[in-house]
């Protein structure tokens, strides 16, 4: 089987790509410079490197990836900088979410692709009707307007639970909410929940990156795990934080 991983190059995205070949699973991994992954992991028989922007990638690029891939996996996100923060395009996350889905839609591919999308429990589930207070109400519409890719985030998200729904014949899909990203050397205990049993402003947990890629690269790999959690928006949370 082979997974498309897209922000291969972030943070988190490489430890995706990692976390899938240590098992056994190919890998196409798009990425604006290849130097940005480790050398040992660019030598690894099961990866595929494809170097590009995802905003220059054709429509022809995109077809050709999601007919190699079996599963896809998002880990696309703004760069900290002012020109990452407030410039184009604002709809990073949802606009590439959107074009992939519907190159998969378009060319009625066999079987159904698996797509995680990497998001954050500031994005609250609409299935569920999550409850948060009045005072977090406020700062999160605070956020909507200030930073951009807040926006962006929870669009990507709302796209997939709307637009691709429960019931799509070509794409199942699940949604990955860590809390308060840190870094780790190592993968430790972690827990998921469907929705945040905590604030995500003011009452944060902690979630380790490479414990977010090694639940994402157990969902592409783990049939029982990804139909337990297939059409939901698992919250992951370090073992306790």
């Amino acid at each position: 089987m082979t997974t498309l991983v897209l922000g291969a190059n972030g943070q988190t995205g490489r430890l995706v790509v990692e976390a899938l070949l240590e098992r056994d699973e190919s890998v196409i991994a798009v990425v604006r410079s290849k130097e940005s992954l480790p050398m040992d992991v660019l030598d690894h028989a099961l990866l595929h490197v494809v170097e590009v922007s995802i905003t220059d990638i054709t429509e022809a690029e995109i077809g050709f990836l999601v007919k190699e891939a079996s599963s896809i996996v998002c880990c696309l996100g703004h760069n900290l900088s002012w020109q990452g923060l407030y410039g184009e395009p604002r709809r990073l996350v949802r606009d590439s979410v959107k074009r992939i889905c519907s190159e998969v839609e378009s060319r009625n591919l066999n079987g159904v692709k698996k797509f995680v999308l990497m998001n954050s429990t500031g994005c609250r589930n609409s299935d569920l009707k999550e409850q948060v207070s009045v005072a977090q109400k406020i700062v999160i519409g605070l956020l909507k307007l200030l930073l951009p890719p807040h926006a962006d985030n929870e669009q990507a998200a709302e796209f997939l639970r709307k637009q691709i729904g429960q019931d799509n014949q070509q794409i199942e899909w699940v949604v990955v909410r860590p809390d308060g990203l840190i870094d780790e050397n190592q993968v430790s205990g972690y827990e998921l929940h469907p929705s945040p049993i905590r604030s995500a402003i003011f009452d944060p947990g902690k979630t380790s990156r490479i414990n977010v890629a090694d639940f994402m690269a157990a969902l592409i790999t783990d049939e029982t795990l990804w139909q337990s959690w297939k059409g939901q928006a698992p919250v992951i949370y370090n073992e306790g934080c």
